[in-house]
């Protein structure tokens, strides 16, 4: 009975935490973070010492410690405690064939509830993989079933925005449909669904909403472009400080005036390329499989050639606006040149972030990357 309530408290800890941290972002050297550090170190002692006093009682004992109403063991699988599964397994191997009254085994916990350091530890058991992956649960569900299911919103929101979140489910499935043997991908359910079926039922208002999404960010940033794009074009055909009788800029021997050449070029270029982009993405079929690689590298390519071209813009500006200034107004020439950074600190402070997820889930070492310490063995 011990056993229970700390196991449980110790696997809900972890959950709590991480929450926490992402509103608080408390840092590891901080008097919050050491607090939660010693915390959580001194839950994981507590817990391996009551599990070594439960392995000397036998085998029923362990049983019944892992049956209901605690089942740690499998909430310690749906709660994604890493060090608490890795302990119990390593003390004890056996624990890799506990199914739960549904006949589902820890790693299908692991996949319902999306946790994938845990499901990563079935490529440490090596040929016991086969067996466990072809377990199927009342409703003659395989493990590639649950991929198919659509996560819980808490773990869905992981990533933000519909589209990451469809790629992240799409990886998911993918990840599991490698794990299991090819006839288990045509199985069905007790609804006669496969499981490519279910995950198209599942998420077809994920999809939706996903294409909503897309298509919202993809004409915003359009319409930024497109103005860019007129502007500069205008721009090279009304050069500072005008044209002489020849129609040669009269500047045109001046750096600056090579500068802002140069920029509005730039600049012309890389809206139109970021047109093309977001053009490309509000004409797409919006299939399931573009949430993969296709829409997100659009994007990708999209936003950062759209930061380039407002970047080059103003570089324009503060060139043409020296060009035709630096001998009446010089000293205004330096703040405005500053100012004009403004605008291209605030684009990237308020773009980076969503450019930093997409960028991350599709060139990223992905969700299901190992580390050493992350091995069962």
């Amino acid at each position: 009975m011990v056993l229970e309530v700390h196991t449980r408290a110790y696997h809900l800890f972890p959950s709590k935490i991480s929450h926490k941290r992402q509103r608080l972002y408390p840092l590891p050297g901080t008097k919050e973070g050491r607090q939660e550090n010693l915390w959580h170190v001194q839950s994981l002692n507590l817990v391996k010492y009551l599990w070594r006093q439960v392995l000397l009682s036998g085998d029923s004992q362990i049983g019944d410690v892992l049956r209901s109403p605690s089942r740690p063991l499998f909430v310690a699988a749906e709660f994604g405690n890493f060090e608490f599964i890795v302990e119990l397994i390593r003390s004890y191997p056996d624990l890799i064939w506990k199914v739960d009254e549904q006949s589902r085994s820890i790693f299908h916990i692991a996949v319902m509830h999306r946790q994938e350091k845990i499901f990563n530890l079935i490529n440490d058991i090596g040929a016991h993989k086969d067996l466990i992956t072809s377990y199927k649960d009342t409703t003659n569900c395989n493990m590639l079933h649950l991929a198919g299911k659509l996560a819980p919103l808490h773990r869905l929101k992981i990533v933000s925005g519909a589209a990451l979140q469809m790629q992240r489910e799409l990886l998911w499935f993918k990840e599991v449909e490698k794990n299991v043997q090819p006839l288990y991908k045509e199985m069905r359910d007790t609804e006669g669904r496969t499981p490519r079926m279910l995950f198209t039922e599942e998420h077809e208002g994920l999809v939706k909403g996903g294409e909503r999404w897309m298509k919202d960010t993809a004409t915003s940033c359009m319409l930024v472009a497109t103005l860019i794009t007129t502007v500069m074009f205008a721009a090279i055909f009304t050069v500072p400080g005008g044209n002489d009788d020849k129609g040669t800029p009269i500047f045109l021997s001046s750096k600056s005036f090579l500068i802002f050449a140069i920029s509005d070029a730039l600049a012309l270029f890389s809206s139109v390329t970021s047109i093309l982009m977001f053009l490309s993405i509000l004409t797409s079929r919006f299939a399931e499989e573009d949430f993969l690689q296709s829409l997100p590298k659009r994007l990708i390519i999209g936003l950062t050639t759209l930061f380039f071209s407002i970047a080059s813009m103003l570089i324009a500006f503060s060139a043409s606006f020296f060009t035709v200034l630096r001998l009446q107004l010089a000293w205004v020439v330096v703040p405005v040149a500053l100012t004009a950074c403004i605008p291209v600190t605030l684009f990237a402070f308020l773009q980076f972030p969503l450019l930093a997820d997409v960028m991350h889930s599709t060139y990223g070492s992905g969700i299901f990357s190992r580390k050493t310490k992350d091995m069962l063995y």
